[in-house]
């Protein structure tokens, strides 16, 4: 389940590109430790999942990308006051994923690296 956010050209309707999010969470053991030594010990932990961003190959070149990620770290930030989430993370399909959401401070997680994560007190800063 997820919420899906779709980005429409205004000439013709086409889809220009879209990009989901869903409640997800991380073990609390797959991130470095001096990312959850002041988090309560719970095995688990609240995160925002973006799972998938993609923008239509005729449209490629234009910012889309940037402009879809942005929104999507907008709306995680803005419902933590509601909803808790500690990071946005992605499952990146290609290292050209990988290295696209490393631009923005993704960081790999240790074992795990397609799997990036961004914190919220790092995604604040980017709204604040």
């Amino acid at each position: 389940m997820a919420a899906v956010f779709v980005l429409i050209q205004a000439a013709d309707g086409r889809i220009a590109g879209y990009y989901t999010l869903s409640s997800a969470s991380l073990r609390a053991d797959d991130l470095p430790r001096e990312l959850t030594k002041a988090l309560p010990r719970y095995s688990h932990l609240p995160a925002t999942l973006l799972g998938r961003l993609a923008v239509d190959a005729s449209f490629r070149g234009w910012g889309l990308g940037e402009t879809l990620l942005l929104d999507a770290l907008r709306r995680a930030w803005q419902v933590t006051s509601q909803i808790g989430s500690l990071w946005v993370i992605v499952d990146a399909g290609s290292d050209r994923a990988r290295r696209f959401y490393a631009r923005y401070g993704f960081l790999s997680l240790p074992d795990s690296p397609m799997r990036l994560f961004l914190p919220m007190n790092s995604i604040e800063g980017l709204f604040t």
